[in-house]
């Protein structure tokens, strides 16, 4: 898969297109809340008194991000009552999904993890789901409102624009909790202000949702999503699902820490942990599958509309790309997974190492900001110039890379200049990469099947990081930070292998 070659010229020109410009809108209302369920949010807990291994466990409140494949049919072919008519069918989606992006900011805020863990366990699990279902329509308007030779550059500044979101949900609130709240003695009164503030930011993404145009798309005739009785019969079978999910996670606490008992003998903490845990999983999963299943049998909606809206979107992919699919898929599941499960851990690093939450956003989200946009910027003109595969491969290495040399910093005495060193190169490299991953996928989408084709890629991208990402804590419980560091730099070795077999040209 590549995209034409074009000019230096060409490709710096592209910076200025009116739907470039939007992306970096939409991109910073899109990276306001993933701060505040990681970093942000694993700061807050430490300073409140919880565990390594408690904090680590609420990445997984970002789970949304790699199920939203399964609720991408309904955004993208459910209309909205009075909302579709008036904004349009992306417009409409976009603008609820941002409403309830920042009410769960706000329910965060107004609770102390300190008097009650759960309501913040809750909030969060509600900013995730509300934060992927609007990466699902900000990913579909941006696939489907400009031709592929863009894709790239839209993709940096979809990028740019969600750093200097992570930068204000980083130091920005890191700040705010400071000067409300103070260093050292935890006060909760820090921390209200500064998620407050961050809902406040959600109001740069409603404003440029009610700016900009719907995109002119001409779509397959979908005659099973016609019929809004049948819409909410099919929203009736997707709730039921998701409650089954959940309450087989919940049900299965128990018998999953007698699982990880039987099994650490054995297997180790870490590991007997991570298989009960997706053995959990998996059994939550069957859970959901079977009432959706069972419900769709007995007519509780129509089976055209499971066509139409998972079967027909897989059986294209799998078409159009034939033999290669699953190295596509393996490519797509495991490409960030080394900056994934090193970052879930990497507040608290910094943390441990000694620095105050003031430094930590001065060198993680300032500097670190700045290099990641650049990063995108160039890694944007770089795909544009030379092509999507080749910059793939070269953000790849960068990414596992820099893993290392956070290794380093670890065995050497809290130094300032070389913190900030490794975390200027750590997030060029990511920016350069991201870039080229997102214009990848991109490319690898059908517009017939926007949503759902794209949701599926971005969810496959996250899931098996995440879920690794949850015990990062107990790795370097187990292990040291050193040692972790490597082993999340090897995890990226097969991503080079299953890049060079995919490309269909040499990349050198």
């Amino acid at each position: 898969m590549s995209i034409g070659r074009q000019s230096w010229g060409q490709s710096l020109a592209a910076l200025r297109h009116p739907r470039v410009i939007t992306m970096l809108f939409l991109g910073f209302s899109a990276g306001i809340p993933i701060l505040l369920i990681f970093g942000t949010l694993s700061l807050w807990l430490r300073e409140a008194g919880f565990e390594r291994s408690t904090i680590t466990f609420f990445s997984w409140a970002a789970l949304g991000y790699s199920f939203k494949f399964v609720w991408a049919p309904l955004v993208d072919k459910i209309p909205l009552p009075g909302l579709t008519a008036r904004l349009g069918r992306r417009r409409a989606w976009l603008l609820v999904a941002q409403l309830a992006v920042a009410a769960a900011i706000l329910a965060m805020a107004f609770n102390d993890p300190q008097s009650n863990l759960t309501i913040t366990a809750l909030a969060a699990v509600a900013l995730g789901f509300s934060a992927a279902t609007q990466d699902i329509v900000i990913d579909a308007y941006r696939i489907e409102s400009a031709p592929q030779d863009l894709q790239a550059m839209m993709s940096s500044s979809y990028i740019a624009g969600y750093r200097i979101a992570m930068l204000s949900a980083g130091a920005g609130a890191l700040y705010l909790a400071s000067v409300f709240g103070g260093e050292g003695a935890y006060i909760y009164r820090g921390w209200m202000v500064a998620y407050v503030a961050m809902a406040a930011c959600m109001l740069v993404g409603i404003a440029t949702t009610l700016i900009i145009k719907e995109p002119d798309v001409t779509r397959r005739a979908e005659t099973a999503f016609a019929d809004p009785r049948a819409n909410l019969r099919f929203l009736g079978v997707f709730l039921a699902a998701a409650s089954t999910f959940a309450a087989c996670f919940l049900l299965f606490n128990q018998p999953i820490d007698t699982l990880k008992t039987v099994l650490v003998s054995g297997l180790g903490p870490v590991l007997s942990g991570f298989l009960a845990e997706l053995f959990r999983l998996s059994i939550s999963i069957a859970g959901a599958g079977g009432v959706a299943w069972g419900l769709v049998k007995l007519g509780a909606a129509p089976r055209q509309m499971i066509i139409e809206g998972y079967v027909e979107p897989l059986a294209d992919f799998v078409r159009r790309y034939g033999k290669q699919a699953l190295l596509i898929l393996a490519l797509i599941s495991l490409y960030r997974i080394s900056d994934v499960v090193m970052g879930v851990i990497a507040n608290v690093f910094y943390s441990d190492l000694g620095f105050t939450k003031a430094e930590i956003a001065l060198y993680s989200k300032t500097y670190g900001l700045f290099a990641v946009i650049g990063g995108s910027i160039f890694g944007g003109v770089l795909a544009m110039r030379y092509g999507v595969m080749r910059i793939l491969f070269t953000g790849a290495v960068l990414a596992a890379a820099s893993n290392i040399l956070f290794a380093f910093v670890a065995i050497q005495e809290a130094n300032a200049p070389l913190l900030i060193a490794v975390i200027v190169a750590d997030n060029m490299s990511a920016g350069i990469a991201s870039a080229a991953f997102v214009a990848y996928l991109s490319g690898l989408t059908s517009v017939s099947f926007t949503a759902m084709q794209y949701s599926l890629y971005t969810s496959l991208m996250t899931l098996a990081p995440k879920l690794i990402g949850g015990y990062s804590g107990s790795m370097v419980d187990s292990l040291g930070y050193p040692v972790f560091f490597i082993l999340t730099a090897l995890m990226g070795l097969p991503v080079l292998f299953l890049i060079v077999s995919i490309s269909r040209k040499p990349l050198a």
